[in-house]
């Protein structure tokens, strides 16, 4: 009885200690990149609207990253029109997937 106790408690602590994997599917991400290759698939783009500055790759950026990013877009707390355009049309799952695919792709060093 003590080692099967033993046992649940190290098995849970186990899966505990694992990092959890991203919620979105790397491939469905991909699918849905088209709107974002215009500015952020091109090296050394730099755009002049609202002012200039050089856009980030997003190849290898951490999916939780991109997934806060694309939020604070949407609830206006980044202040990019473009960006809040587009974040305003993506549900959770699409943030996801696209967060997972771009972190599962490096294309080399930021901008």
């Amino acid at each position: 009885m003590k080692t099967t106790t033993m046992t649940l408690c190290a098995s849970m602590l186990l899966a505990l200690a694992v990092p959890a994997q991203a919620a979105g599917d790397p491939k469905a991400g991909k699918l849905k990149t088209p709107m974002c290759a215009g500015c952020h698939g091109i090296n050394g783009w730099r755009t002049a609207y609202p002012t200039v500055y050089s856009v980030p790759k997003l190849g290898g950026q951490h999916a939780d990253y991109i997934v806060a990013a694309l939020n604070a877009y949407k609830s206006h707390e980044r202040s990019h029109p473009s960006m809040i355009g587009i974040a305003s049309g993506l549900s959770d799952q699409d943030m996801e997937d696209l967060a997972a695919y771009y972190a599962s792709s490096y294309s080399g060093p930021a901008n």
